[in-house]
């Protein structure tokens, strides 16, 4: 009897050890990302306030890059002329087309900013569709983990979404018009050369690096900065802090 005494102690203990260890686990994770102790958290708690998390912030950096100016005045993501290019873009400046340079990338940015709020379903959906390991590995990931999830998850859809709104804004704003008529243009100067490209791929992959641009930097806002956790879910979640 005594022997089993001490047997049902044994495992009394190691189960104890166990959740100890489960429990520091779960607080080491939350910590990275400012959750602080998650003991008290359950884990569809922890998990929720991550979706809020994203859900916030992938809203804030859609409402930033979905307007007027959301990507020509900010000079992170401005879509400038495409670095093969800028040859012709300095030679054409160089002989008085600086004006049309002007109205050729302010057009490229409107293009951008009129495809930027078809994203936010698209985050939305993979919201949604996140598990409760996607979200543990977010939460043991770096700063930006939440933003390298929705690339893996929304890229192709993202292009695909983006790719018809920016071929009619840059017809509509004659965006392609004008590119053909500035390279023929610099192309009719002695000696010049330039080099062709897929104008409207380019607008939609630039658009599609400042709207992670943007989300990336809200991510690491909501991680860090109290205030940017402007809802009651992530102020409860995130309210104890490392």
């Amino acid at each position: 009897m005594r022997n089993k005494g001490v047997l049902v102690c044994f495992l009394i203990l190691g189960c104890m050890a166990f959740a100890s260890n489960a429990n520091a686990q779960l607080d080491e994770l939350a910590k990275r990302v400012g959750l602080g102790n998650a003991s008290g958290l359950s884990d569809s708690k922890v998990a929720s306030g991550l979706k809020e998390a994203l859900k916030v912030g992938a809203g804030k950096a859609v409402n930033i890059t979905g307007k007027t100016d959301g990507y020509f005045a900010n000079q992170a993501i401005k879509i400038v002329m495409p670095n093969n290019l800028r040859p012709l873009e300095k030679g054409l400046r160089m002989v008085g087309y600086g004006p049309k340079i002007d109205d050729f990338i302010l057009s490229m940015n409107r293009s951008a900013e009129a495809a930027a709020p078809s994203a936010k379903k698209i985050f939305e959906d993979a919201i949604l569709a996140m598990s409760f390991d996607d979200a543990r590995k977010i939460l043991s990931g770096g700063d930006t983990a939440a933003t390298d999830y929705f690339k893996g998850k929304t890229m192709d859809k993202l292009t695909t979404a983006f790719q018809p709104i920016v071929e009619k804004k840059m017809s509509q704003n004659g965006v392609t018009r004008q590119y053909k008529a500035l390279t023929d243009q610099y192309q009719s100067i002695p000696f010049a050369k330039s080099e062709s490209l897929d104008i409207n791929k380019y607008v939609v992959t630039k658009a599609l690096d400042g709207l992670f641009y943007e989300l990336a930097e809200q991510e690491k806002q909501i991680r860090k900065d109290p205030a940017a956790r402007t809802t009651a879910l992530l102020k409860e979640v995130f309210s104890k802090a490392r």
